[in-house]
């Protein structure tokens, strides 16, 4: 909303539940189907009859997918439907890379009412089980032996309870994990930033904590992680808009991990900046538009971002340290996104950061130290998660 003001465009922000103002502003808010891409084209299709319409550009998975599927009804720049569909959907998408020779982990996809015991006994360990649509690393967990899996399963199970029936198992790829924030144009990938995870993600669980652009990789790998980038967008078919890859080197090279058709999730596009301080948002819906775009190039310095830590099971009470965090040199703002009284929960289960510390500076290393020493003067109090609601039968006398 901010990036469309900035660039002077009128915003309509389609979402999938009512908003209460839609009836005062029926010009800016819109309810859409998101489970059906197709009846969501259909009403954007109407709506736009009274409110034309010149762009799409969806945030997150989800309305990436609907995204694609009003810009196809519409006639307007995006992706492919079944590209988006592609992307979305983790099996499809290591099915069609793995077609294309995109280096990608071995994988089997299982269900979730099979004997895990069984299960357990055929994989190759090390190996991941992984949902096949949630994002943010929720539900991914590392098994080492068949006890491991069979407690995996269990968890997975549950969190997936009602949700979905089906999950792969991967091949862990040990290495080096990167971020790629790119924009595809007329299919051509551009790399806008390529993000180092300094701190190991071997798992048993994958939460993330820092990105720091730009990579201290060589040069020539760099380059090759951009091309495995690029020839999976090119497999999936995705032709226009953002693009957020997760990949791994090691020594036999840049492995695909993830490819979503949407930008970098949560707050940390705040830390990307463009030609004369040009946000990420900007590029995105200036392409979109077919505006011109100033560049394309990242600003010179070196920048970070901290999702910071869940720091444990409970209910925040209060964050103290923010202030002094924010005098730590290089840090730019320490942004706490949870609220007293929120239940923080951790990975796997859990998905939602508690905030975002934000850093630039001459180096990726001297950013890297400022984002863990504004964290080290953090301080969390939690207290226990409330118990499970109990539920009792009362017969009649």
């Amino acid at each position: 909303m901010e990036a469309a003001r900035r660039i002077g465009v009128d915003l309509t922000v389609a979402s999938e539940r009512p908003s209460t103002l839609e009836a005062a502003n029926p010009a800016g808010l819109l309810t859409l189907d998101f489970q059906h891409p197709e009846r969501a084209a259909d009403e954007a299709h109407a709506f736009a009859r009274q409110h034309p319409i010149d762009a799409v550009v969806g945030v997150d998975d989800d309305s990436a997918v609907v995204g694609a599927a009003v810009a196809e009804r519409l006639r307007l720049k995006g992706n492919p439907l079944q590209a988006a569909l592609a992307a979305r959907d983790k099996h499809r998408q290591r099915e069609l890379l793995a077609a294309a020779r995109v280096p990608v982990p071995g994988f089997a996809l299982h269900r979730l009412d099979e004997d895990a015991r069984e299960m357990a006994k055929q994989v190759v360990y090390p190996c991941v089980l992984k949902p096949l649509r949630l994002s943010a690393s929720r539900g991914v967990i590392r098994a080492d032996d068949p006890a491991s899996f069979v407690a995996a399963h269990a968890r997975l199970s549950a969190l997936l309870a009602g949700c979905d029936t089906a999950f792969l198992v991967e091949d862990f790829v040990p290495g080096y994990e990167v971020a790629l924030e790119g924009l595809l144009v007329n299919r051509r990938l551009h790399v806008l930033a390529l993000f180092d995870k300094p701190d190991p993600l071997d798992g048993p669980f994958f939460e993330e904590t820092i990105y720091v652009t730009p990579s201290r990789a060589p040069a020539g790998l760099q380059k090759s992680i951009a091309q495995c980038a690029e020839r999976a967008a090119r497999a999936l078919g995705l032709t226009e808009g953002p693009v957020h890859a997760e990949l791994r080197y090691n020594e036999r090279g840049p492995w695909l991990i993830e490819l979503a058709a949407r930008p970098i999730g949560g707050r940390c596009s705040a830390v990307l900046r463009f030609g004369d301080g040009v946000t990420l948002e900007e590029l995105i819906l200036r392409h979109a538009l077919g505006m011109p775009i100033p560049s394309l190039e990242r600003e010179v310095v070196a920048a970070g971002v901290m999702m910071i830590p869940i720091p444990g099971a409970g209910v925040l009470q209060e964050v103290r340290g923010i202030a002094e965090a924010k005098t730590v040199p290089l840090v730019e703002d320490v942004q706490i996104t949870a609220h007293p009284g929120e239940r923080l929960v951790p990975f796997p289960e859990g998905s939602r950061y508690p905030g975002f510390i934000f850093a630039r500076g001459a180096t990726p290393a001297a950013v890297e130290t400022a984002l863990r020493e504004a964290h080290r003067r953090l301080a969390f109090t939690l207290l226990p998660p409330p118990p499970p609601a109990s539920s009792a039968i009362h017969s009649p006398p």
